[in-house]
């Protein structure tokens, strides 16, 4: 057994089954094992962004990581921007990127980099095999930091020559570690907070399935608390027969006024909330001064067991906490625009389908909108780096092949990793792609202002505009073994919709706005 054979067969052992993948020759051993040692799913995509976004998605419905396999330095640089969204997830992945052999690296042959220095700023672990030896256990404790109830990046390296060296070992694999629990004292200390009033549960991450929002929302009923998420979340357990929880729109100043009325911000699986970027005379922290901070739980710990404490300590119950009911609005028809498209999603979209949402600025309305569709799962950009939307979206079909995905996909960031449709049509996974075809980066029109640089000139404009020439969605998908439609009113989006919703395998459907 060489240690490519070992590293496979380390990964089954710990559950890790599923592997997507663009390797290159140094990793043509992995590729080679995985003929002769049977169980990994592999998933090819097309650019590096596609395969780390993927297995964000992957993460997120399954709470258990995939492997990625990616191709030297330059291989994993072309994955960061995803991987940096899903360590800002915590979506815990098993990132393996083959090297040149040892004896290789010093003659600096064109493809040398410094992997270990390009892995580390998106990974909590990095660790480089020595030998064949080594690979099965390094593999297993890479394992193990992904699957910790935090959620990591593992990145492995695999030289060359130990993968394609005998005297392979398979790794032993530890049980997965339990969510800390939360001191007594902290759970006293908030509940204490609680009891004074005037306070605010901000809750994250894994704080926004379906139970621990129900108990959040029967703390706040008790106590008058409000209870808020940030639309950063990387999934929201929601719709009809779930306790539905606000999120605090963008931009997310608009938090500081309510936070100014506040005695205690509780963050729950969250972090403190700061602006994304820092503007001329305007200060960064949100949270003002007055306004204690506490943390009752952190990512890794056990939320719904502290969040169940503190609700017994109040005498919170969920049943006091009225769920949401279903509310299908009328199909719209006539003109197109978001909120009607927003009314047409709500109303056609299908019982537990997962949404993948990067529509930026179109995208505002949506959430609202579909507070009261059926019971389904949404995913949102977490680490604000663009290009995410598409290959989340394979992950998470790839994860769930039998509920429905829908993308919802600013045009602009779409075209960031549009090789994923590729991915989507080899695979025959069912994702509805709905593009937002604004043909400009429209945040970044608000932005100029914000940032006090003024208004769009002749020059600014070329820079913020993606409209000449038009990008063709439709054609796009075409080329990507993807059927597609353009919709420009409401009647061809909604038969459109019903079209992409009724068959097996993706569909794109680009929206002229």
């Amino acid at each position: 057994m060489n240690g490519a054979e070992s590293l496979v067969k380390t990964l089954l052992r710990g559950g890790v089954d599923t592997c997507f993948a663009n390797p290159g020759t140094s990793e043509m051993h992995f590729v080679s094992a995985l003929d002769r040692v049977p169980g990994v799913r592999c998933v090819l995509g097309l650019f590096e962004g596609v395969v780390t976004g993927a297995a964000d998605g992957y993460y997120r419905m399954t709470d258990k990581p995939a492997a990625t396999l990616l191709h030297l330095g330059p291989g994993l640089a072309n994955g960061l921007a995803n991987l940096h969204n899903a360590k800002r997830a915590h979506s815990g992945i098993v990132n393996i990127v083959g090297d040149h052999a040892g004896y290789h690296l010093h003659l600096d042959s064109p493809l040398t980099s410094d992997i270990q220095s390009i892995a580390k700023p998106v990974s909590d672990w990095v660790r480089s095999s020595r030998s064949a030896r080594s690979v099965g256990a390094d593999a297993a404790d890479a394992i193990a930091v992904a699957n910790s109830p935090r959620g990591q990046i593992a990145t492995l390296i695999l030289p060359a020559d130990t993968a394609w060296t005998d005297g392979g070992v398979v790794g032993v694999i530890t049980a997965p570690a339990a969510p800390k629990p939360v001191p007594n004292e902290v759970v006293e200390e908030v509940v204490a907070a609680l009891r004074e009033g005037s306070a605010m549960l901000l809750v994250g991450y894994k704080g926004l399935r379906a139970e621990p929002i129900a108990l959040a929302a029967a703390i706040g009923a008790k106590t008058g608390a409000e209870v808020m998420s940030i639309g950063r979340s990387s999934r929201i357990e929601r719709g009809a027969g779930r306790v539905a929880i606000g999120r605090i729109p963008n931009p997310l100043e608009n938090i500081r006024k309510r936070l100014s009325t506040m005695r205690t911000l509780i963050l729950v699986d969250e972090e403190v909330p700061v602006t994304f970027f820092g503007f001329p005379g305007r200060n960064s922290e949100i949270v003002p001064e007055g306004c204690r901070v506490l943390t009752l739980a952190n990512p890794g710990d056990d939320i719904t067991g502290a969040l169940r404490a503190v609700a017994e300590a109040l005498g919170a119950k969920t049943s006091d906490v009225a769920p949401q009911t279903l509310s299908r609005p009328d199909m719209p028809t006539g003109e197109l625009t978001i909120d009607k498209v927003a009314q047409a999603i709500a109303a056609l979209m299908p019982e537990q389908a997962i949404v993948a949402d990067e529509s930026i600025t179109s995208g505002r309305t949506l959430f609202p909108a579909t507070a009261g569709a059926p019971p389904h799962d949404w995913l949102q950009l977490t680490g604000g780096a663009i290009g995410m939307g598409i290959p989340l979206a394979t992950g998470a079909a790839v994860a769930c092949p039998d509920r429905q995905v829908i993308n919802l996909q600013a045009d602009g960031s779409g075209m960031y990793t549009l090789q994923a449709l590729w991915t989507q049509a080899r695979e025959r996974l069912n994702v509805v792609t709905v593009i937002w075809a604004n043909r400009t980066y429209k945040i970044l029109r608000g932005e100029l202002v914000n940032v006090g640089a003024g208004e769009a000139g002749k020059i600014a404009s070329a820079m913020l505009d993606i409209d000449d020439p038009a990008i063709d969605w439709v054609s796009l998908a075409k080329g990507m073994g993807v059927e597609g439609a353009r919709a420009t009113t409401m009647e061809e989006f909604s038969s459109a919709m019903r079209a992409g919703l009724s068959r097996n395998g993706p569909f794109l459907i680009e929206v002229v706005l």
